[in-house]
Formats: C-alpha cells, structure tokens, sequence
C-alpha cells in the first residue's frame, strides 16, 4: 500500500515538470529534452507502482504514516534530481541530489558555485516550484488531493510532517483542513506574483520570487538576489509576505473568517513580534555604530529586511549586510536557531519550543528553591502536558546534538571547522545561508561529495524535525 501511494505521489511529481517544461518551450530553451525525458521516467514509475501492485488492506497505522512521511521526501528527491543530471549543465548525482533536497526542504542552499553561468528559465522554474511545493509539504498536499487518505492515516501522516508541538484541525476532516492549508498558501503566493509584477520584475521573476518567498525557501533568479532590483518596493512587498510565511498558518486562516481575537492574544505571536522587533533596533543600531547610515532605507527597510529574512529561514540578504558588523551576525545565528512560529513555512527550531523551554527552565530554579511546590508550564492560557514539555526538551536537546554531530562528520571530510558547524547549522535550520555569511569560508559549492549526502539527511531531519525520521531508525519501530 506504501508502495502504491507513492506510485500516486510521483504521478502528481511528473504532473508538476511539465510546468517547467512549459517554460523552457516558451523561452526556446534546451531544458526542455531534460524535462521531458524526466517527466517520462517519473510518471511511468509512478504508474508502474500505483497500478501494477495489488494491495490486500489499504489502511494506513501509525507506522506506515511515519514510513510514508520519511520516505516520499527521500523519492521525490531522487526522481526531482533527474532534471539536474540530464540538463546541458550535467550535476553528478551528489550535487542534483542536494540541490533537489534543499528544494523540497526550502532550505534553499545551492551547490552551484558563484560566477557560473545562470541557468536556464526551465530549471530555475523547476527551483522555485519544488521550494512552492515543500514549503507547505508534499503530504499536506497530498491530503488535500487523495482525501480517500483522510480515513487512512491521514491525521497521523499530517502530525508527522506538519511542523509544529500540536497540531489542531481547522476543518472537521483532515482533508478539509489540508485544502484550506493550501487554500491561503496558494492565494498568498498568487497575491504576492501580482504585487512584485506590479514593481520592476516581469512576470517569470514574480513567479519565481512569489515560490521562494511563501515557501521562506529564498529561491532567487538573481546572481545578487533582491538587491539586484535596487528596489525598496520590492523589498517591502517581499519583507510583508516573509512575515507571513513565519506566522502559524492557523492563525491566518482564524483571521480570514474574522476571528482576530484568536490573532491578537497568541502569546506565540507576541513573542515572535517582540523578537523581531528587538532585533531590529540592535541592527539599527548596529548600523549606526559602523557608519552604514547614509540614507533612511538604511535604518529602515534593509535591517526589517534582513531580520525578517533570517527569523523565517528564507535566506535572502540585505544590501551592505556584511558591513553592519559582528554583532549583526551574532544576532543572525540566534535567529536562525529560534526561526518562526510552529505551524509556518519557516525552519528552524521554532519560537514555541523556546517558550515552552523559558518557562520550564524558570519552573525549575524555582523548584530548587521551593522543592514541594508544583509548577506547570503555562502558553496561551493552556497548562501544557508534562509529556510535551518533556519531548519539547528532548527535540531541543536532539537539534544540538545533531548540529554537532553534523559539524564533526564534515570536519572529518576536510571542511574547515567553522564552515563545517555553520553549514550543519544552516541546513538543519533550513536556512540557506552559505559557509561565506561568516566570512570564514566559501560557499556550499566547494564541500566534498560526501559532504552532500551528510547535508541533505539534516535538511530533510530539520524540514521534518527530527522525531519523524529518527523513530524509522529506532529498532522498536520495526517489531
């Protein structure tokens, strides 16, 4: 039955290249023999699973959801990097493999060293649109299209990919609430398509930077990315919508049916304001301190901008960043780690866990004190299970020691040691900023092969966060 879903899954996959394919046709391009023959390999895998194979039982258990969950990510990866292999620029395995993992992800780091020739219209489509589609997740999308999985371990597949400490419906079903997921992200994207079309990019970029800005996958058509448009327009519109992608989906969708009180007494959102907003006076001041005020935008727009970028995970970079300092930078790894709010497209560990861990730590030093006193970690009004503090603490806990242990795998490669536990960082974190934003080292692109491999598995173990694929390698999953 797993085989057979994903049959289903690579259909939909091989559906999704011809809208690259498309494009490379419109703009006379050879991509299109590369997706083309793609498209073909793909779909006829797919029909080959979902069709030729006989199921006896079509339930899907707790188990099979976390297998499915673990395993589309892994084959969307694999048939997603056949473009990149078969294409005029020729990606060894390695490369096309972390370049479609870092797509599905939105972690957004490329392989592709800088000063290479850009790509063509058709694979950079195809960049955008897999950021498009991981960032609200392959099986939400999925849910929302095969609702016969909402009697099937529907809600179990959602718990396992949707990010997030609790997951609440907004529908009734499953599927329901899946659509409406995919409702707002779809219309948000096609919102932001009109407004940047409005400003100085024609229509393919607006399409491109609409995928990677909701997505917070910071894809971009730009060898300078945004500030290559020298557009305050375009950096407002896109810090906007950066926003949004950070915020708890739910809480959108409660605004939406005009339910604003929901909105404006989350205590997670006040938080992640707050954050945002401290954040962006100690730029500022940052800023002024080094002598980067030359103009208003400078303490206005670029450091929103560049806060903004760093806390959803999209990666985009402000102009003049890298002259703003250290301090600027100390503030980014601390963002990069806290991310957005559970529920969003954004990466990272996630503001809420954060919380939770803030007042558990306060709980106990005021147990140490009061030793019979009982404390509860209270959020949004809610006394939390002791249960989901305590798995809060372990996925903190699991995080760090993941990052150090990706740190030291790379290390042993023959990274330089700062670039190693910074790239273990980013890609763990979803973030797509490269090995240089420390001014250590170089990009992505000069890691070994091997490292590659290490890099995408903390990609897809951050997108998922950890629980979902560590438990397939428990031993007590299999028995």
């Amino acid at each position: 039955m797993l085989l057979r879903v994903l049959g289903g899954l690579l259909v939909l996959e091989a559906a999704f290249m011809l809208i690259p394919l498309l494009t490379a046709m419109i703009y006379g391009e050879s991509d299109v023999e590369a997706f083309a023959i793609s498209a073909a390999i793909t779909g006829c895998a797919g029909l080959l699973l979902s069709r030729v194979l006989k199921v006896q039982s079509g339930n899907f258990g707790k188990r099979e959801s976390f297998l499915l969950t673990g395993s589309v990510w892994v084959v969307f990866s694999l048939f997603g990097m056949l473009p990149f292999m078969i294409s005029p620029i020729h990606m060894s395995v390695s490369d096309a493999f972390f370049e479609a993992m870092s797509g599905f992800t939105t972690t957004g780091a490329t392989i592709r060293a800088t000063g290479l020739p850009p790509l063509g219209h058709g694979l950079m489509m195809w960049q955008a649109l897999i950021q498009w589609l991981g960032g609200m997740g392959i099986i939400l999308f999925t849910l929302a299209v095969i609702p016969a999985l909402n009697n099937s371990g529907g809600m179990q597949m959602f718990n396992a990919e949707v990010p997030g400490i609790t997951h609440d419906k907004l529908m009734p079903r499953i599927s329901q609430t899946a659509m409406s997921l995919w409702g707002i992200y779809t219309f948000l994207t096609g919102l932001l398509v009109l407004l940047l079309w409005i400003g100085p990019m024609d229509i393919f970029d607006s399409i491109c930077h609409a995928f990677g800005t909701m997505s917070t996958g910071g894809f971009t058509t730009q060898p300078d990315g945004i500030a290559a448009y020298h557009s305050d327009y375009i950096a407002i519109v896109i810090t906007i919508f950066m926003l949004l992608g950070g915020i708890n989906f739910s809480l959108i969708f409660a605004a939406i049916l005009g339910n604003w009180k929901k909105l404006t007494t989350n205590t997670i959102l006040k938080y992640f304001m707050a954050t945002i907003l401290i954040c962006w006076i100690l730029f500022d001041v940052s800023i002024l301190i080094n002598g980067q005020a030359h103009r208003w935008q400078d303490l206005i727009i670029s450091p929103l901008f560049q806060v903004v970028s760093t806390i959803s995970s999209t990666g985009y970079i402000a102009r003049d960043f890298v002259y703003w300092g250290q301090f600027p930078l100390a503030l980014t790894f601390i963002m990069m780690f806290s991310g957005g709010c559970a529920g969003s497209t954004s990466g990272g560990a996630k503001i809420d866990r954060l919380i939770y861990l803030h007042r558990w730590l306060k709980n106990e030093i005021s147990h140490c004190i009061h030793p019979n006193a009982i404390y509860t970690v209270k959020v949004n009004g809610k006394i939390a299970n002791p249960d989901l503090v305590t798995k809060v603490v372990a996925f903190l806990a699991l995080y760090m020691v993941l990052i150090a242990a990706g740190g030291t795998i790379l290390s042993a490669m023959g990274c330089p040691t700062v670039d190693s536990f910074f790239s273990s960082f980013a890609c763990i974190s979803n973030t797509s900023f490269g090995a240089s934003v420390t001014g250590y080292g170089d990009d992505f692109a000069v890691i070994p092969d091997a490292a590659n491999w290490v890099l995408a598995a903390l990609m897809m173990i951050g997108r998922l966060e950890i629980f979902t694929i560590l438990v397939i390698f428990s031993p007590s999953f299999w028995r």
